[in-house]
């Protein structure tokens, strides 16, 4: 692992970065927004949940195994995806990327590139018109750039058929912002302005890793993986513009550039503490995308935190993929699998400083985190469980997660 990174030297880096923009990632003042329909909602209903939770101890053929297992279990794809354009958010957080602990960085932190082409490669024989990966890298060269820093095959991935790729800091390759807005009104934001990929599309998928979050969240999962659509034109921390890459310090609060009221934010809430609108966001983003399939990868992965900048990291290896079509339940029977409870009272473990932002979006109707409400297939959560806290033998929790100083939240 290279030395770390404050978010003051991480903005600085981002601010000295190349300027070789991608095609329609170019400078100028953002484009307004496009009057935008209401996306497809889940496939599952509110209240209800099946997850399949299948072993997997490696990548490569194992994995791409394991997800078809699990995704069969779950009654296959065809129906979901087949003819459709399917997009697919992946976790790429922070920048650089690189190792952790003689790993590659898809074994510890981001979206591990094995996953991404087993399910790309599922998608395809499912029947699916276009597969579009995404993720918001606060980079100015295309996704491509980041996804060969991760380790991906980028030349696999391209020959699935119908594959796209898509950077969505800025505007990419749309000619406006889609205005997502937060059905119940929201507790935070009332809308969004986003890319113009998650709104021009069928079928929306979370693929992201089995993580705490010591910055924000408490655990970061599907859901969260979903914050990282806000695009860093609009939501970052250096302003407003196309070419601008800061990370999103305002959402989280006023010390970190959150007193201007940002795109769809509604007022008074400028003050609220990162622990209150972080969940809040988490909530009303996937409110206003929901997701359709949500696939945790707790293969191997990290506890103590979400990436590299977190102290105290540590290396663990819980061998499991979940699966499910409603990311409330999915998250809950991650969560449960991880040691902790998914409807945890706010201010406790995982949630030590913040709200329980799973709880809160089963408050809020878009899924259930009762584990007795949910259909568990393959593995059970007792069989799979892998706690990502102990308890030393002076008392005190390893791995337990601080407040830090992490480049992207």
């Amino acid at each position: 692992m290279t030395s770390r990174c404050s978010r003051r030297r991480f903005l600085g880096l981002a601010a000295t970065a190349p300027l070789a923009v991608a095609a329609g990632c170019g400078g100028g003042s953002p484009s307004a927004s496009s009057p935008s329909p209401r996306p497809s909602v889940p496939p599952s209903a509110p209240g209800t949940g099946v997850v399949a939770l299948v072993r997997c101890r490696s990548y490569g053929a194992e994995a791409a195994a394991a997800l078809r297992r699990a995704l069969d279990l779950l009654g296959g794809l065809g129906s979901l995806v087949r003819d459709r354009t399917v997009t697919v958010k992946v976790n790429l957080t922070g920048w650089p990327i690189e190792p952790l602990f003689g790993r590659p960085p898809g074994e510890t932190y981001v979206t591990h590139g094995d996953t991404a082409l087993a399910l790309a490669r599922i998608l395809s024989d499912a029947g699916a018109r276009r597969i579009r990966f995404v993720e918001s890298v606060a980079r100015h060269e295309p996704l491509e750039i980041a996804l060969d820093a991760a380790g991906w095959d980028v030349a696999a991935l391209r020959a699935v058929p119908g594959m796209e790729l898509e950077n969505t800091r800025n505007l990419g390759f749309g000619g406006s912002y889609a205005r997502m807005v937060v059905p119940d009104g929201g507790r935070l934001f009332s809308h969004f302005e986003l890319n113009h990929s998650y709104l021009d599309t069928d079928v929306f998928v979370s693929l992201c890793k089995m993580k705490e979050h010591a910055t924000a969240a408490g655990v970061t999962l599907s859901m969260k993986n979903v914050f990282g659509v806000t695009p860093n034109s609009l939501y970052g921390a250096e302003g407003v513009g196309e070419d601008r890459l800061g990370y999103r310090g305002p959402i989280h609060d006023s010390a970190e550039g959150g007193m201007r009221l940002l795109p769809g934010e509604k007022p008074g809430h400028q003050n609220a503490i990162v622990g209150v609108r972080v969940p809040w966001t988490i909530v009303d983003l996937n409110a206003a995308r929901p997701v359709h399939l949500a696939i945790v990868d707790g293969i191997t992965t990290v506890r103590g935190g979400e990436g590299w900048w977190n102290p105290g990291l540590r290396p663990v290896e819980p061998g499991v993929l979940a699966a499910g079509f409603n990311a409330v339940s999915t998250d809950a029977v991650s969560m449960a699998v991880m040691g902790f409870d998914p409807r945890a009272a706010d201010f406790t473990a995982p949630f030590e400083t913040r709200l329980n932002h799973v709880l809160l979006a089963e408050q809020s109707g878009l899924g259930t985190a009762d584990l007795a409400r949910v259909e568990v297939r393959g593995l059970t959560v007792d069989e799979a469980r892998t706690p990502f806290r102990t308890t030393t033998a002076k008392g005190r929790r390893a791995g337990s997660p601080a407040v830090l100083d992490g480049p992207i939240g």
